[in-house]
């Protein structure tokens, strides 16, 4: 079957005063793809997927989701088209159960029809934050406030709270920060699973999880991109092992 483009770019450029932090990028993500975007500190990557989200509007170029020109759309309505990014939405609220935390994502998740908006009704949002709970193994701590969580079941939930908006296209920025190893195995697995269902696209340092997780490997430096290609490829570059890999 043919690949068949979700997301793509042309000449994306964010600039801050004399900062070209996003700097002519050309990019192409497909459907179904687990695709990371790794580089050095600095590199624009957090930008970048920034750009995509919605958070920051682009300096010139162009954003096309599901042959859509989404350029100038604020980031609420790029959630309502399937875009969720979970540097959105990791503002948890220690005083809420685990439960209500994903129900606000949820209430955000609103549908518009005819010009107006209308929410979910009960028992879909239960079915929604539930399923997305029982996808990250947190259903069983439902009731439990936020803030009794570790720090590696507080990842999973701002996950569950990205996968509750019933993303197509589902951006996790350094996702592993502060796992233990076991805990990034499971996130692994994880993400294989996400897949099955959106397509992923993540930031991330640990190189380890970029090479076991990812199909295809975009590498950026100084708001540009370097290279891209399969993991074996990345690894074999000589450019990415010069300015990333330190090689």
């Amino acid at each position: 079957m043919a690949a068949v483009t979700l997301l793509s770019t042309d000449g994306l450029c964010r600039h801050f005063g004399g900062l070209r932090a996003v700097d002519g990028v050309d990019f192409s993500l497909n459907r179904g793809e687990v695709r990371a975007i790794i580089g050095p500190n600095g590199a624009g990557k957090t930008t970048f997927v920034s750009l995509i989200c919605g958070r920051i509007l682009p300096s010139s170029g162009s954003i096309t989701f599901e042959g859509r020109n989404i350029s100038a759309l604020p980031a609420h309505r790029r959630v309502e088209l399937g875009i969720a990014y979970t540097f959105q939405i990791t503002s948890i609220f220690g005083n809420l159960s685990v439960f209500d935390n994903v129900a606000l994502a949820v209430q955000n998740s609103m549908h518009r029809a005819g010009g107006s908006f209308f929410w979910l009704d009960e028992a879909q949002m239960r079915r929604r934050i539930f399923e997305a709970l029982d996808h990250v193994g947190l259903d069983d701590r439902h009731d439990v406030k936020a803030s009794a969580l570790s720090y590696g079941h507080q990842r999973l939930l701002e996950v569950a709270m990205g996968l509750a908006l019933s993303p197509k296209l589902l951006i996790l920025d350094e996702p592993t920060q502060g796992l233990s190893d076991a805990e990034i195995a499971g996130f692994c697995k994880l993400v294989r699973s996400i897949a099955e269902d959106a397509t992923v696209l993540l930031i991330e340092h640990n190189m380890d999880v970029v090479m076991e997780v990812a199909g295809r490997i975009t590498v950026m430096n100084n708001g540009t991109i370097l290279s891209e290609g399969t993991p074996a490829e990345i690894r074999d570059d000589e450019a990415v092992q010069h300015a990333y890999l330190g090689t």
